[in-house]
């Protein structure tokens, strides 16, 4: 795994041969981040990474100046891979969740909202299409924010709500969602 850009830009870790997680490729999260610098400042930012896996999305955002990211794992085995590299990193913005998201959905507990979030559940994962639908209904992205929702290509999200643009690199879908600023008219 290796972080591409920011404070920690370069830095390679060893993933382990027996993870199960699809981590997004480098030229994917390269691209993605492109786009993304377009859309925000990642500076001072909020963030939540949802289906974390080797929390590759985690440390490029730490690495980019997130004040905060939020990591939600299930598999113990790559929630401990994260702690390994925050620890390693002697960074303490990040903030491991061990457990399942659509738990730590409904569970109230992120209830200040995240200014950017990004989910990459497994393609394979029944609930899947259930994932943006979630994140809108318990309101956790804060105006003005960045939704990514990373997925296969039989999925098609663009009639939701703040869908902003699809894009596709590889065999990697991502659809963009962009909650705009709420409007106060005097």
């Amino acid at each position: 795994m290796r972080i591409i850009s920011g404070k920690y830009g370069r830095r390679r870790f060893d993933v382990p041969s027996s993870f199960s997680a699809r981590p997004t490729t480098d030229f994917a999260k390269e691209n993605l981040f492109n786009v993304l610098s377009n859309l925000i400042d990642f500076d001072g930012l909020d963030a939540l990474d949802l289906f974390s896996g080797t929390g590759s999305i985690a440390f490029e955002l730490l690495s980019r100046g997130c004040s905060s990211v939020t990591v939600v794992e299930k598999n113990n085995l790559h929630a401990s891979f994260i702690a390994k590299v925050a620890k390693e990193l002697k960074d303490d913005n990040l903030h491991l969740v061990r457990g399942d998201v659509f738990r730590f959905l409904h569970s109230g507990a992120q209830r200040q909202g995240y200014d950017f979030i990004f989910a990459d559940p497994p393609y394979a994962l029944k609930e899947l299409p259930d994932v943006p639908r979630l994140v809108f209904e318990q309101d956790l992205l804060r105006d003005g924010g960045v939704f990514v929702m990373e997925h296969p290509a039989s999925f098609d999200f663009s009639a939701l709500p703040f869908f902003a643009q699809h894009r596709v690199y590889g065999s990697v879908n991502f659809s963009i969602f962009v909650k705009e600023e709420a409007r106060t008219d005097a």
